[in-house]
């Protein structure tokens, strides 16, 4: 026999088998890291990683849902200019990855 048999086996008397909770506990973690936790990881990533390549003359939005221009970067912060040539100061990382829409003032 191997192993995993050895260890599924209940004893004859009938009061259960020690290694059965703990593979259920094992299995419920597997599924949270691969359905939870290892997504999230890759969401993040992808939105650091966008946020570092993004450049002068980008059209964001911002996670309030302001649509704007980048016209100025430094290093944590970026100069956005809005409608009516208003100009907004902005953290990075309050810059959504969802790429701007359609609608965002096209005549820029």
């Amino acid at each position: 026999m191997n192993y995993l048999t050895v260890l599924l086996m209940q004893p004859a008397d009938g009061e259960g088998g020690g290694a059965s909770p703990i593979i259920f506990l094992v299995l419920i973690i597997v599924v949270f890291y691969l359905f939870f936790i290892r997504p999230q990881m890759k969401k993040s990533k992808d939105l650091r990683k966008y946020r570092e390549n993004l450049k002068k003359g980008d059209k964001i939005i911002t996670i309030g849902g302001i649509h704007g221009k980048i016209i100025e970067m430094q290093e944590k912060t970026v100069t956005i200019e809005v409608e009516g040539q208003n100009r907004l100061k902005l953290e990075k990382s309050a810059i959504a990855m969802d790429g701007p829409s359609e609608n965002l003032d096209a005549n820029r």
